[in-house]
């Protein structure tokens, strides 16, 4: 695969007196310092927690082979000395079948008008896909006027070299507008490219969060994050897209030790028989995977207890999507 560096048209306009006017800067930072808010925008699965996990060099959203793993909009914040990057995890746009998956396509669609820089992700292990139109159209109607469109084309380390060209070029004639970046944020191929494209592209400005702040999460949440991601590595079949977690207690209680206890949410007794498994072997996997990233997590060892719970149907009730944490009221 040629790694050559690859290049946008450059429309930006660095002249120092298209510096906004009243901003605050730090004296500290250059005068050409920039910031604002990336949208990743795209299908389901199609890499978007992996390529803000990638740039912020450690893991603040879960990722797994399923669609529609990430499910609340998740801001994960890089500092450099140059710039400061808001990048905005969405949810993948799909035809919804439920609340929650209306929740979903409308908490992505949100982060599309406040952006300053939008990121098309789409999987160029596949062909474009009626849903690849789908989030295309939502960034079309809903994005700023003066926010660039910047297509990935990324997974390209799925394809034969011979054929990126080709898969790149049938991305491209969907948009129309601006050459596609062939990319992998698993490799890192061609992502410190589309990290300079970004920056390029970035309005002048200060910095909107503290220097050593990577999330605007909560630990708890990104710990029950955390053990959701261990359940869709464990589970098969329709079950894992039923669950939700609950941390009910998340306490430290000594510099060492953090106590946690989570209740995995689903909708019919069934489901809970299949995630706690033959003699709590399931249940007994999921704490085992999360654990250890969790620890990562806190910094701490942690002694983890998970039950489960059947809230029936919660997927389609307003006030359980609510109290579950999966609501834009």
């Amino acid at each position: 695969m040629n790694d050559d560096q690859f290049e946008w048209p450059d429309d930006s306009d660095d002249e120092a007196e298209n510096l906004a006017d009243g901003l605050l800067f730090d004296e500290a930072l250059p005068p050409d310092h920039r910031s604002g808010f990336v949208a990743v925008v795209g299908r389901p699965n199609v890499g978007k927690s992996t390529l803000m996990n990638h740039y912020l060099g450690q893991k603040i959203a879960i990722v797994s082979p399923k669609p529609q793993t990430t499910r609340n909009r998740l801001l994960g914040i890089l500092t450099r000395p140059d710039a400061q990057l808001i990048f905005v995890d969405t949810p993948g746009i799909h035809n919804p079948h439920h609340k929650l998956g209306e929740y979903l396509v409308d908490e992505a669609a949100r982060a599309i008008p406040d952006a300053d820089v939008i990121v098309w992700l789409v999987d160029g292990s596949t062909p474009p896909t009626a849903e690849d139109r789908l989030a295309l159209e939502a960034i079309t109607a809903r994005r700023p006027a003066e926010a660039p469109v910047l297509p990935v084309v990324n997974k390209v380390d799925l394809l034969p070299a011979a054929a990126v060209a080709g898969r790149v070029a049938e991305f491209e004639a969907l948009l129309q507008s601006a050459p596609a970046m062939p990319l992998s944020a698993v490799t890192g191929y061609h992502c410190p490219d589309l990290l300079a494209a970004i920056i390029n592209r970035l309005p002048p400005g200060p910095r909107y969060f503290p220097k050593d702040q990577i999330t605007d999460q909560q630990t708890r949440f990104i710990a029950a994050e955390m053990v959701r991601e261990a359940a869709l590595k464990t589970l098969r079949q329709e079950v894992p897209h039923a669950i939700a977690v609950l941390v009910d207690e998340f306490t430290r209680r000594s510099e060492e030790l953090v106590y946690i206890s989570a209740s995995l949410m689903v909708e019919r007794d069934s489901q809970k028989g299949i995630v706690i498994g033959k003699k709590g072997r399931s249940l007994k996997r999921i704490g085992q995977l999360a654990r250890p990233q969790i620890e990562k997590l806190v910094q701490a060892k942690v002694f983890l207890e998970l039950r489960v719970k059947v809230l029936p149907k919660w997927r389609k009730k307003k006030q359980e999507l609510r109290r579950l944490g999966y609501s834009t009221d």
